[in-house]
């Protein structure tokens, strides 16, 4: 059997980076623990705001959040108002250091993203959508991008309400999965339906990289 590897383990220092940035000797395990309940709490609460990627900074008492989102107008509120709350209540997780930034920025198209593009795949199965009928949607409006050289989009689980699940995907373009200096973006959502679980899986293929 083949030996599966995450595409973002796969290439982390060659094209793709650590999404949490920090050295901790002594409290390590509770720094750690920290990170998982920030990206937790933002995940649900910045369900609707089509965020895409949650990166942790930490430095000598200081913490930097970097939030990649489509709607930064929904996370920044009118008049900034949005983001107090959201450091209001970030405060009572973040406990080891006293000093934090939140950094929110734009993304312009959302078809370029792995995870946005599994975010409204999703958003489209919990409606009752056909599933087949969303992947060829999903996989020409993502085509459409000059930027993508290639896209796969699978899913898995009790498709159509079918007794028995299967696994079905559509593929367009170019998608090298074992080069890495390719530059492919990955994203794993799941969508809850009347049903049951159906996994989202996206991959995309923005070329390569070369130092």
């Amino acid at each position: 059997m083949a030996h599966k590897v995450h595409p973002k383990s796969f290439r982390i220092k060659e094209t793709k980076d650590w999404s949490s940035r920090w050295l901790s000797k002594r409290n390590f395990p509770q720094v750690l623990e920290e990170d998982f309940q920030i990206r937790e709490f933002l995940e649900k609460k910045l369900k609707e705001a089509s965020v895409d990627k949650i990166d942790i900074e930490r430095s000598p008492g200081k913490l930097s959040l970097i939030i990649e989102t489509a709607r930064p107008g929904l996370i920044i509120g009118r008049g900034g108002a949005g983001i107090e709350e959201l450091k209001r209540q970030l405060k009572t997780i973040v406990k080891s250091v006293k000093d934090f930034h939140l950094d929110i920025r734009e993304i312009r198209n959302p078809w370029e993203y792995a995870s946005l593009v599994a975010s409204w795949i999703v958003s489209q199965l919990e409606k009752r959508m056909a599933p087949r009928k969303v992947m060829k949607q999903a996989v020409s409006k993502t085509m459409a991008n000059r930027a993508i050289k290639g896209v796969r989009v699978e899913i898995a689980g009790r498709l159509g309400g079918a007794e028995i699940a299967r696994r079905e995907w559509l593929a367009q373009g170019r998608l090298p999965r074992q080069t890495l200096r390719a530059n492919v973006d990955y994203a794993l959502k799941e969508a809850l339906t009347r049903y049951g679980t159906i996994g989202v899986k996206v991959w995309l293929y923005k070329g390569d990289i070369f130092e």
